[in-house]
Formats: C-alpha cells, structure tokens, sequence
C-alpha cells in the first residue's frame, strides 16, 4: 500500500471518530485529506470500501501485536494468552475499532455486513486454536463452546465495569477475571461431556479456503516477525524492514497480491541478509509460493 493512500486512510480515520462514519461525506474526506475527487476514487470505489480498508489495516496491527507476543514464548502459558487478549482489547480500544464496528453493523451494505461477519469468525477462529494450545485433547470437541462462551462473557464484564467504572476500565484485571474463569469452565464443560456446537461448524462459518488463507497470512507475518528479532540493529537493518513490511502487507493486506513484486523483494533479501535468518526468509518463500501455487 503507497504512503499517500495509508495517509487518506489514518485521516479518514480521524474523522470517522471524531463525527462518525456516516455523519462523514467523501467530501469531507476530500477536504480534511487535501486530495481530488479522481485521487480517491482511483484509491477506493467508495466510502465503504475505504472503511473496510481501514478496517483491515486496524486489524493487522492488532494481529501484528498480538501475535508478536508469541514469538518465542510457550504457546500453552495461560499468561502469554491472558497478555494477548489485554494487548488485542487495548489495541483496539485505542484505535476505537468496537465503536466502528457498533455503528455500521447494521449497515444495508452487503460487503460491509460480510466483512463484518468474517471478521468476527476468525477472531473465534483463533481463540478456539489459541484453546487447543491451552487445554487437554479431551477437552478439544468442547472448545468452540467455549470460545463463544468467553468472547460473550469478556464482551458483558467489559460493558458493563465500563458502566460501573467509566473510561478507566482495567483491562488487565477484567481479563484476568474473565480468562480465569473460562479455565474452570472448559473443565466443567469436558466433564459433562455436553456439546452445543460442533467445532466442524467452523467450515461454514469461514470456508476452507477462508481458512488456509488466513493461516498463511499469521504464518508469514509470524515468519516476518522472527526475522526482524534475529536482525541485529545495523545501518542495513532499515532497508531489509522496508522489504519485509512490503511483503508482508502485499501478502496479508492486498486482494490480489502482485506476486512479482515480492519475487523481487524476496530476491533482493536473499543476496543481502546475514545466514542466520535464511530459514525464516526460505520459510516466507515457501508460503507465498504456496499461495501462487493455488492461485
């Protein structure tokens, strides 16, 4: 994504908290940016499509961080887990995603609703996996249940400490809570031995290929991540970031990545970085190849 197009982007941004996103007109948007009417929408086909944008680049820096806690920590540490959750409501809080999100969930727009809609599975996508790295085999055909079961649950004690304790919410604390008693509850459930959803649902809620999609997209950006940590600070080190943060939004954030582009990047790191990153940069190959391969 070119930098003038990112800045329309973070400067819708602010307009849309600011009076809300459809008391703002593409108008408004023109003016605040400073950029002509052909300029945007030779960027976007429209307001929507220009949220839906905002959108994703809010949810890859979520994704982006939360993920990052990850590297090198064990996947099974209920902290580590309780820590994502605090870093990904904090993220977004900061960015006003939820109140985004409230006021255009009932939007007529079809595109919207759907992004919507896909959005909300794969965040349940991954506290389901995130569960299976948690909790006990037995407990795997019970832990869509309760994934649902502790989005909803960390959703009300948010609302409603919010209520009770206004803006100075303590995330860390509400998490703690809600993540502590979702422990009790996997046991309680696995041991009743009841159901109430299929964790094979899942398939229909985001397709296979929504699926693979969006593995690939947390493989690479994870892949991405391990390198620039095994970088040690150079005066080079800015340039093979710029080539990695270009692969990984064209990967992750693009509907239609222009894989030449990142044959070239990938070239240009592979004469260039030190050895000890060459698996993780072989790794990237790999996945994008992959993607190609099914395209």
């Amino acid at each position: 994504m070119n930098d003038r197009k990112q800045q329309v982007i973070i400067k819708a941004h602010e307009l849309f908290i600011d009076r809300g996103f459809q008391a703002t007109s593409i108008q408004d948007i023109l003016d605040y940016t400073g950029i002509s009417k052909g300029t945007f929408y030779n960027y976007f086909s429209s307001k929507n499509e220009l949220l839906i944008a905002l959108f994703k680049t809010l949810i890859v820096e979520m994704e982006t961080k939360r993920n990052s806690l990850l590297v090198g920590r064990d996947s099974a540490s209920i902290e580590v887990f309780k820590k994502q959750i605090e870093t990904q409501m904090n993220t977004n809080r900061k960015n006003r995603l939820l109140t985004l999100f409230e006021e255009v969930v009932l939007s007529p727009d079809e595109e919207i609703k759907e992004f919507i809609k896909e959005s909300q599975a794969r965040m349940l996508q991954w506290v389901y996996h995130r569960f299976e790295d948690l909790f006990s085999v037995d407990a795997k055909p019970h832990l869509l249940d309760c994934a649902i079961m502790f989005l909803g649950i960390l959703h009300q004690n948010t609302k409603y400490y919010a209520r009770t304790h206004g803006s100075t919410v303590n995330i860390q604390l509400v998490v703690n809570y809600t993540v502590n008693r979702i422990e009790k509850i996997v046991k309680e459930v696995t041991d009743s031995g009841e159901q109430l959803i299929d964790p094979d649902d899942l398939k229909n809620w985001l397709p296979d290929a929504e699926l693979k999609d969006q593995s690939r997209k947390e493989e690479l950006n994870d892949a991405v991540l391990c390198m620039k940590r095994k970088l040690k600070p150079s005066a080079d080190c800015a340039h093979y970031y710029e080539l990695l943060e270009f692969i990984r939004d064209e990967f992750t954030q693009s509907k239609e990545p222009r894989h030449y582009l990142m044959k070239s990047a990938l070239t240009t790191l592979q004469t260039t970085l030190p050895s000890s990153v060459a698996p993780d940069l072989e790794r990237v190959e790999e996945i994008i190849k992959g993607c190609q391969a099914r395209a």
